[in-house]
């Protein structure tokens, strides 16, 4: 039986209230995780590091640009365009919140009610 969407994303999202949902999907959370590191990076490091198409990458940095947790400048080297990503200080402050409240998460053990609390063990013979 499958589950209803809104059903699915209440059970997929069972226990995180107050995380950040722009950071927490996957793609932006790589993107913030790669720049807290560095604090800034060109285009094509975070497409390496990614492993995000380069269309995904600027739909994601869209988003995070926003929502001011980054901010890009665009030059050119030789004639080619450059662009340099940065986290800034409300991205900065809301990566440090999203670690925090992940951490609380983790820590605490919550548990859904859809979530075994012992897994059973089997014996191969």
């Amino acid at each position: 039986m499958e589950l209803p969407e809104n059903a699915a994303i209440e059970r997929e999202t069972a226990g995180l209230e107050g995380v950040d949902r722009l950071i927490h999907e996957p793609g932006r959370l790589s993107i913030m995780s790669k720049l807290y590191m560095v604090e800034e990076a060109d285009w094509l490091y975070l497409h390496r590091e990614t492993g995000l198409s380069f269309g995904n990458l600027a739909s994601h940095l869209l988003r995070l640009e926003a929502a001011g947790y980054v901010a890009s400048e665009k030059t050119f080297i030789d004639r080619k365009p450059h662009t340099v990503v940065r986290i800034t200080p409300e991205g900065r402050r809301a990566f440090d919140a999203y670690r925090a409240r992940i951490m609380e998460v983790l820590e605490s053990g919550q548990r859904t009610k859809d979530t075994p609390r012992s897994y059973p063990v089997t014996q191969h013979q």
